[in-house]
């Protein structure tokens, strides 16, 4: 897949592979709590498409915003790692 630098990359890892060319992948980022200083993990999920099926789950990858596919769907594949 040809990527331009521009676009917006991000690393998660797929947490469901039951549906057809389409993953879900879970994003994790820390984040200091704004009141008490705490470092707190929060946690995103996307639907990204996979058109060759190539991800499984416990897969780490890089997922890159594309058009939107769906209604839920703007992310693709484009490594993994």
């Amino acid at each position: 897949m040809n990527i331009k630098s521009k676009k917006k990359i991000i690393k998660g890892i797929v947490v469901s592979d039951k549906m057809q060319k389409t993953r879900v992948v879970e994003v994790e980022r820390r984040v200091k709590h704004r009141l008490y200083g705490k470092i707190v993990a929060k946690t995103s999920r996307y639907l990204v498409h996979d058109i060759k099926d190539v991800s499984k789950n416990g897969d780490k990858v890089e997922i890159v915003y594309v058009r939107p596919f769906s209604r839920r769907k703007a992310w693709e594949i484009c490594n993994v790692l």
